[in-house]
């Protein structure tokens, strides 16, 4: 209450009584809504252009320095109209999507509800408790957003037991590749609601590849690019792969994108999206970074960014199919990391994988998980991947949006093996 000379509408902790006295001049919370009941809900817009500035977002930094991205007036219509046509958001809808503002999904969620008639329900505290996963209940929110890696720790903690979520009707999951197995549980816990899963970026104010509810869903795929955008798989010459044939490769977008940003403030915007894509039709390609397979069933799965993927005995492939594969190779286990590490004297890539424990407190012999790893990645991936260093952490680095951050890991990792080499 101290420190600052401004008016504050001072909002109580819990329940509708003030646990202090406000000063002269501040405003309760049910003082504010009071006086602004009787007043006019109708007010005068303020015309501007379509890219006037809204507001300006940074991005992640998962594969480098975070890029100041501004957001212009066609961003929000792309927010809402994206979660209406593909999460089908609707009037009466309560959402809920645990986030922060200065994530891409802050100002998506709020946009999103907003603009679609739904109510947004705010929760304050970590969404990692089970206090959370019991106000998603108490809420009765019908639209509920995720991350990967927070499914797998309400799994891990079984969260939900005896918690009501049947009134939510659609399931939301993005930042991370999702796992299958997480994804059922998920889905189970809701009388097997569809998860729609979405991939995009805070350069695009929106997802370029989407899941959607008129067309059949497999965990953890995509159905296919979101509404009124496109994209190409390129090969590792650049060229596109045709259309329907199953392939993986780095991801082309059409660069006629409604909502994506022309600037940035912090970067050259052309040299960042476009310099060096293919021209597909006549246009330039847009660049986003990610991997992604077409499967025979035309679904889409994404194996992580460009930057993650890894070049082992002449075979390249990508850190999210390994460790899909390793999160499997014993029950003690949270979640694991790839990365590969170049050696210092020269010589092919070495892969290394980091492992988080569902109990922290236990030891683990790093050896016998190793073989565990090597045994599963030979039976389920490929025979000829060697494991070449284990290692268990309490956490994994991740980014203000719970991204994994790979590249601290295996920045990380250098150091410690170059740091052992000069003993």
């Amino acid at each position: 209450m101290e420190g600052t000379s401004a008016k504050a509408i001072v909002i109580p902790a819990t329940g509708d009584r003030l646990g202090v006295t406000p000063r002269n001049g501040d405003m309760s919370w049910k003082d504010f809504l009071s006086r602004a009941a009787g007043r006019s809900s109708m007010y005068s817009p303020v015309y501007q252009s379509a890219d006037a500035l809204i507001n300006i977002l940074f991005s992640s930094g998962t594969t480098g320095e975070p890029k100041a991205i501004p957001w212009t007036q066609l961003c929000p219509i792309r927010c809402g109209a994206d979660t209406w046509a593909h999460l089908d958001v609707r009037p009466k809808d309560i959402g809920c999507w645990p986030t922060n503002l200065g994530w891409v999904m802050g100002p998506i969620q709020l946009f999103s509800c907003f603009l679609n008639g739904a109510t947004l329900a705010l929760y304050h505290g970590s969404p990692l408790g089970r206090g959370f996963c019991k106000f998603v209940q108490d809420a009765r929110v019908s639209v509920l957003g995720s991350v990967p890696s927070l499914v797998k720790s309400w799994k891990a903690g079984n969260l939900t037991k005896g918690l009501d979520w049947t009134k939510i009707r659609v399931l939301a999951t993005t930042g991370e590749a999702s796992d299958i197995d997480d994804n059922l549980w998920l889905s189970s816990r809701t009388c097997y609601k569809p998860i729609v899963e979405c991939c995009g970026g805070t350069e695009l104010a929106s997802s370029y590849i989407q899941g959607s509810l008129l067309q059949p869903q497999a965990f953890g795929a995509f159905s296919g690019a979101s509404m009124s955008t496109g994209f190409v798989i390129l090969d590792e010459q650049g060229n596109p792969y045709p259309d329907n044939l199953p392939c993986s490769g780095e991801v082309g977008l059409f660069p006629l994108y409604f909502g994506a940003t022309n600037r940035l403030l912090n970067a050259d915007h052309d040299k960042v999206y476009f310099d060096g894509m293919p021209i597909y039709r006549g246009r330039q390609l847009r660049r986003h970074g990610d991997i992604i397979q077409r499967t025979v069933g035309d679904y889409y799965i994404v194996q992580g960014r460009a930057d993650d993927t890894m070049n082992l005995g002449g075979i390249k492939t990508s850190s999210v199919e390994i460790e899909r594969v390793c999160n499997g190779a014993d029950e003690g286990l949270l979640e694991t990391a790839a990365v590969s590490i170049k050696p210092s004297g020269g010589g092919p890539e070495q892969l290394a994988i980091l492992a988080v424990l569902k109990d922290r407190s236990t030891s683990y012999d790093a050896n016998i998980l190793k073989s565990k790893f090597q045994r599963s990645i030979q039976r389920n991936l490929n025979p000829l991947f060697r494991v070449s260093y284990v290692k268990v952490v309490p956490e994994f680095p991740r980014t203000a949006s719970n991204k994994l951050l790979r590249r601290v890991l295996r920045d990380q990792l250098k150091q410690e093996l170059a740091n052992r080499s000069k003993l």
